[in-house]
């Protein structure tokens, strides 16, 4: 997800694989420890911007050539998030505009998430655990509810409310949809698959918190 689909031309792909993971567990336990923090999420923030910029917008102009397909943004999108969590926590150690800027990218990819739920609401309506009646309504609402937090953030307009109500939401997510879908995984690759996207849903809602 890290990285665009088609990477096989990247020489030594397994050794860089490990590496980065690598840097990625190095990065969580220094921010988890505060251990050098403000820097270490500045470093990752900007590495995994610098992905998103060089490599995956050159991607889907030139490789993909989906650029007009929003959905085929969705995991540009993710690393976006990723690297505005990271300039959330550097800023929150200094009041500066390294902090806003963290919130902004991490507005737009919200809102981004926000236009997937209403382009693939019918796709997507199965992700909805079973036992929640009107699974469509509830695409739709989660949808408009991501909308209103970004343009809140954007805007300053009740920014802790609407972030605190965001964190919430993803984190009820976690809980009621990813959680159990780790659980039912039928093979371990797919449980891999729902692992990174629980994680993933973990680390916004994470975002979220700090903003407010």
């Amino acid at each position: 997800m890290l990285i665009p689909s088609k990477h096989s031309w990247i020489p030594g792909l397994t050794e860089v694989a490990i590496v980065f993971g690598a840097f990625l567990i190095f990065c969580g336990a220094a921010i988890t420890f505060n251990k050098k923090a403000k820097s270490v999420a500045n470093i990752l923030g900007i590495v995994l911007l610098l992905i998103f910029c060089f490599y995956f917008i050159p991607y889907q102009f030139s490789v993909s050539k989906n650029f007009l397909q929003f959905g085929d943004w969705e995991n540009a999108a993710k690393e976006l998030a990723l690297s505005a969590g990271a300039f959330l926590v550097a800023g929150r150690y200094s009041k500066n505009k390294l902090f806003r800027f963290g919130a902004i990218l991490y507005a737009i990819t919200i809102l981004s998430f926000s236009i997937d739920h209403f382009l693939y609401a019918q796709e997507a309506v199965g992700y909805v655990p079973s036992w929640i009646p009107f699974p469509l309504f509830w695409m739709y609402f989660c949808g408009a509810a991501l909308a209103a937090a970004a343009v809140a953030i954007l805007l300053k307009i009740k920014i802790r409310l609407a972030a605190i109500m965001l964190g919430s939401m993803i984190f009820t997510w976690f809980i009621i949809l990813h959680i159990p879908y780790v659980i039912e995984a039928s093979s371990k690759a797919a449980r891999l698959g729902e692992t990174a996207s629980a994680f993933l849903a973990l680390a916004y809602s994470g975002a979220a918190f700090l903003i407010a």
